[in-house]
């Protein structure tokens, strides 16, 4: 796929321009990590005391949202262009790691979306000579929801982690829980070191399996909405490698030609 008939698509499916997160939904996720509610900050520690005006100022440099704070209603705005340049700064990354045949981590907090882009990348990983690390399978977690503290489990669905609530479904199925927590990486990463485990050299997912890990210094690559600074944060302090911007909630086939884009960039299409 050409760079124009994927800014055509970013545009057309919303992934991009004018998305489906509201900018109501942005601006109250930046108060809230300037507060750092965890909730927010997916296992980022922030290095400096972000204000609300110099966080809203970093999100309009890496994903073109308004950086004027007297807008505060409507569709938020993704620039195309910038997550062109995401979406070619993670595929050099991931032909690097390719390149090196490292370890490799998938993981995401949308496995609804999200899931069938990770799956492909990580069979085309693993068909380069990577191995796709799939530790702790069927681990429980306590992690913290609106509802209270909720027991997961952990599973992989062609080698992308995933977490589970009690009852719904049988292990292997594609739906997983929504989750923002650091948890699910930093038990992933802790059941990869015992017994001289191997541990990933990049991790490649969203949400907090992208913060926890490059909170923990290891190289992590992810995709980030307007609501998720932490993200963003991170790129800037030098702890998360790359963070495309993007809408993390379209239709999952909306996403088949950015797995494309992506494969061929990193020379990894078979």
């Amino acid at each position: 796929m050409s760079t124009g008939a994927l800014r055509a698509h970013l545009l057309a499916a919303r992934l991009a321009g004018p998305v489906a997160t509201s900018r109501e939904e942005s601006l109250r996720s930046y108060r809230l990590f300037v507060a750092r509610d965890p909730r927010v900050t997916l296992g980022l520690v922030p290095g400096r005391g972000w204000k609300e005006l110099d966080l809203l100022r970093l999100m309009a440099d890496k994903c073109g949202v308004s950086d004027d704070p007297a807008h505060v209603s409507g569709p938020d705005v993704i620039d195309p262009e910038r997550t062109l340049a995401g979406l070619d700064a993670f595929a050099e990354r991931l032909s690097y790691a390719a390149a090196r045949r490292a370890p490799v981590l998938f993981g995401t907090g949308h496995p609804h979306r999200l899931l069938g882009f990770y799956a492909a990348l990580a069979d085309a990983m693993s068909a380069a000579g990577c191995r796709v690390l799939t530790p702790a399978q069927g681990r429980c977690i306590d992690i913290t929801t609106r509802f209270g503290v909720r027991t997961c489990s952990l599973d992989y669905v062609r080698g992308v982690a995933m977490v589970r609530e009690p009852g719904v479904r049988a292990p292997g199925g594609d739906t997983g829980a929504h989750t923002h927590s650091p948890l699910p990486v930093r038990v992933v990463l802790e059941a990869a070191s015992e017994g001289r485990g191997q541990l990933p050299e990049l991790v490649v997912g969203d949400h907090g399996w992208v913060c926890g890990a490059g909170q923990l210094g290891i190289e992590a690559i992810g995709l980030a909405d307007t609501d998720d600074p932490a993200l963003f944060v991170g790129e800037a302090e030098g702890r998360v490698a790359v963070a495309v911007p993007l809408d993390d909630a379209v239709p999952s086939a909306y996403y088949r030609p950015l797995t494309r884009y992506v494969l061929n960039r990193a020379f990894l299409s078979r």
